[in-house]
């Protein structure tokens, strides 16, 4: 796949049979410094991302010159290398390649914020947003400086860290019973 400069695409993908990719913290940690460094490498904005026990979600932007497929190859090659070599296991850790959706509608982008740092919440790992160590939103909402983090985008999206925060819960209160990510997906965007 051909990503496009300046473009802003969700990327996910999850464990063979939806088996785990991630044994324990250093795992975490350890693909969160190939993201910090493959980012800078290849010209890539990592805006939100989430990394849960077996599958992981991010917002990307590819910069002028960029490359999102170097960025995920050199990423999760690595990462596959030394779980595997950790795990003493062989074989493909991930389902397939990653899976993309260009995003083209303000809206949409602002529902995928929610989407990636709920995720958690919604998989019943935590009861709040912030209790998941693993993702950037602490970021998000200036509570944190320790991950990859665009604040430009929540600033254009939401005007500050605050109104994100306030957005976070408000969506997640409307919308608390509306189980089906999918359906509210396709009859809001599409």
């Amino acid at each position: 796949m051909k990503y496009q400069d300046e473009e802003i695409y969700h990327i996910y993908n999850r464990g063979c049979d939806k088996n785990i990719i991630f044994f324990n913290e250093r795992n975490y940690k350890f693909l969160i410094r190939k993201m910090k460094h493959n980012s800078e490498k290849f010209n890539v904005k990592i805006i939100v991302f989430c990394l849960m026990p077996n599958h992981y979600h991010f917002l990307l932007k590819q910069n002028t010159n960029g490359s999102i497929s170097n960025f995920l190859k050199s990423t999760f090659t690595s990462y596959s290398l030394a779980v595997n070599k950790e795990q003493k296991r062989s074989g493909t850790l991930f389902e397939s390649i990653p899976q993309f959706i260009l995003i083209n509608k303000i809206e949409y982008l602002q529902y995928l914020f929610w989407y990636i740092h709920y995720n958690p919440v919604k998989l019943g790992l935590v009861v709040k947003p912030e209790d998941w160590s693993f993702s950037n939103y602490l970021e998000c909402i200036g509570r944190r400086n320790l991950y990859p983090f665009d604040f430009d985008f929540v600033i254009e999206l939401f005007g500050s860290q605050d109104n994100y925060k306030e957005f976070m819960e408000k969506f997640a209160e409307d919308n608390r019973y509306n189980l089906d990510y999918e359906k509210y997906i396709i009859e809001k965007f599409y």
